[in-house]
């Protein structure tokens, strides 16, 4: 969410961390990852060992680190947590996976982004449960293998696909998170205003629901972000009335676009007919970074019908031009793509 997800505050992050779910049980949602998740851990259980090393993908916000934390609490161990830019050295991971203890979890969070010489000492940490240290420089440099405690490695990923061939392979169970419905972000809503003592109305949790992107992060910032309406302007309780006005007021609509994505859709629509454009130069027209543009608008436009990517680049679907109040031309196909022949 562009208007939404700026520097989050330390207070933010406690918030979010006192709405995560404790155990499979709490997790709302993925039903088939959690039922297969509960096999994989009750397995585990029952042999005595660590369970297999665990990859999660899927976009932002879906409950990733959840899972990995939910990991630890199920198998009664301790968890380690890092990301993949954060390990630019082998040695950084080394003296990380010395200090494990026996069936500890390593949560490695955007670990497609992990840097290519800990990525390769990490196959042999998760095969093996050992490492290499390179002791010295040049040709008096001497390799002492280190044995390391068995583990559980957790990945999570944005990116399935930016993972290297040996990595992905090393993964014993490989889940993909979906994006939410609505009435399983109701719950989710249902859930936080009780852990937040929001008076939370059931039209005014699905107006949210509606307005969240299939995504549970977004549904817990924008319930937030409508209780400080309603604390402020209204009389605290969150009625669908309330969550419009609120939202209308943090310039997110109807659908959750927010300032950013109906301003790509509208550079797309008016500054270039409707596409095609490439992605470099739609994210000049609204001041924004490419990779902006892409990892965080596209995604949701492309999922809500509203832009399509074409060989030729990015082209606005006739959804889009309605959204804007606009007429598409004759050659746009209705909730396609324009007619590029």
């Amino acid at each position: 969410m562009g208007e939404l997800t700026p520097d989050v505050e330390p207070e933010e992050l406690e918030v979010d961390a006192s709405l995560r779910p404790a155990s499979l049980t709490e997790f709302i949602g993925q039903p088939r990852v959690r039922e297969q998740l509960e096999l994989v851990l009750e397995g585990a259980r029952r042999r005595g060992d660590p369970p297999d090393h665990i990859l999660l993908s899927g976009p932002p916000g879906l409950g990733k680190t959840s899972l990995a934390l939910i990991v630890a609490t199920e198998l009664g161990a301790a968890i380690r947590l890092t990301s993949g830019p954060a390990l630019e050295r082998a040695g950084d991971l080394a003296a990380m996976l010395s200090n494990l203890a026996p069936g500890d979890v390593l949560f490695i969070d955007e670990i497609h982004r992990i840097a290519r010489p800990a990525e390769e000492m990490l196959y042999l940490a998760m095969e093996d449960f050992r490492v290499d240290v390179v002791v010295g420089k040049g040709p008096g440099a001497t390799s002492i293998p280190l044995d390391i405690a068995p583990f559980t490695l957790v990945g999570a990923t944005t990116r399935s696909g930016a993972l290297t061939g040996p990595l992905r392979d090393r993964f014993g169970f490989t889940a993909h998170m979906e994006f939410y419905e609505p009435a399983e972000l109701e719950l989710v809503l249902r859930r936080a205003a009780v852990i937040l003592g929001v008076d939370l109305h059931p039209d005014g949790g699905e107006e949210i629901a509606g307005r969240s992107r299939g995504t549970p992060r977004i549904a817990n910032r924008l319930l937030r972000r409508v209780r400080d309406f309603a604390e402020v302007r209204a009389d605290g309780r969150v009625t669908r009335r309330v969550a419009q006005e609120a939202l209308a007021v943090y310039d997110v609509d109807a659908l959750g676009l927010d300032r950013l994505d109906r301003a790509v859709l509208g550079a797309l629509v008016r500054s270039f007919g409707g596409g095609p454009v490439g992605v470099s130069t739609l994210a000049v027209a609204v001041g924004e970074e490419a990779g902006t543009v892409e990892e965080v608008c596209e995604p949701y436009l492309v999922r809500a019908g509203m832009l399509a990517r074409t060989p030729r680049g990015r082209v606005a679907t006739a959804s889009a031009w309605a959204h804007l109040g606009l007429t598409p031309p004759p050659d746009v196909v209705p909730g396609g793509p324009p007619a590029l022949f």
